[in-house]
């Protein structure tokens, strides 16, 4: 019996042919990712992270953004970061006794005092608010403090009221560029110096939180005297409402509620001159 020789050939798998369609689809995805590498690319040059080359104008900014960063990260020694920053309209020009500020908002710092929840200006400068610590100042003119002479005018606010002495703060003098300064402790009017006529009780003549002008008569005691006409208070409050007064004739009456009081007048009372 003859065995006939069997070839056995192992072909490979056949080819899988892919439909035309199935092709087509990856058409798209390729779309969208040249689209998505568009967006990318847009946003860089967008945020200026692109290598592309930047026009004169844009490197300006980008210098001047960086300036106006290291001058906030690195302030001036005088002030904080929220110095720097102030608003130009927040320093502004103030006379004595002007409204800076409420108690609310800051607490008074230099050249300000308070009267029943107000800050006002004891003398004449700048108003300077730093936000960092919420305080408001009065910054004079000029760095240069001049210096107290008997004679002067000076301008100040009413701190103390005593049975013989009224004590001011001296926020300002005349003739002097109205230069603000440091001072130790406050002026004295003593109840002499009030009048040239006899003066019974000084709580009719000044009050607290007044402005007065008054002239030195001794810088060694820091004694002042508002006997003359131009001199003595030149700005109050209402005791009832706190309404700045009027003048009527030679006493003071309210504007809202008609409260009249009386007081130790300047002939130049509401002027607001010096």
């Amino acid at each position: 019996m003859q065995v006939s020789e069997v070839e056995v050939s192992v072909d490979a798998p056949p080819t899988r042919s892919e439909p035309a369609e199935a092709k087509k689809t990856f058409a798209p995805k390729t779309e969208a990712k040249k689209a998505g590498n568009a967006r990318t690319e847009a946003k860089k040059t967008f945020s200026g992270k692109s290598g592309a080359r930047k026009s004169p104008a844009a490197k300006a900014e980008i210098k001047a953004k960086e300036r106006e960063a290291e001058k906030i990260k690195n302030p001036p020694v005088s002030g904080s970061v929220e110095e720097y920053k102030m608003d130009p309209k927040e320093s502004v020009f103030v006379m004595p006794g002007d409204l800076i500020g409420t108690t609310e908002e800051f607490t008074a710092g230099e050249g300000a005092y308070v009267d029943v929840g107000d800050i006002h200006s004891i003398g004449t400068g700048y108003v300077h608010i730093d936000r960092n610590s919420r305080v408001i100042s009065v910054l004079p003119k000029t760095k240069t403090p001049p210096q107290l002479t008997e004679g002067d005018i000076v301008v100040g606010s009413v701190v103390n009221i005593r049975e013989s002495v009224v004590l001011v703060a001296i926020g300002a003098i005349k003739g002097k560029g109205e230069r603000e300064f440091q001072m130790d402790g406050s002026a004295a009017i003593h109840v002499s110096n009030v009048r040239d006529s006899f003066v019974k009780n000084l709580s009719q003549e000044f009050a607290m939180s007044d402005i007065v002008k008054a002239k030195i008569i001794n810088t060694q005691n820091m004694r002042l005297s508002t006997a003359e006409d131009s001199l003595g208070v030149m700005r109050a409050s209402c005791s009832k409402c706190r309404t700045i007064l009027e003048k009527d004739e030679n006493k003071l009456k309210c504007p809202s509620c008609g409260y009249i009081e009386k007081r130790k007048l300047s002939c130049d009372y509401g002027t607001g001159i010096l």
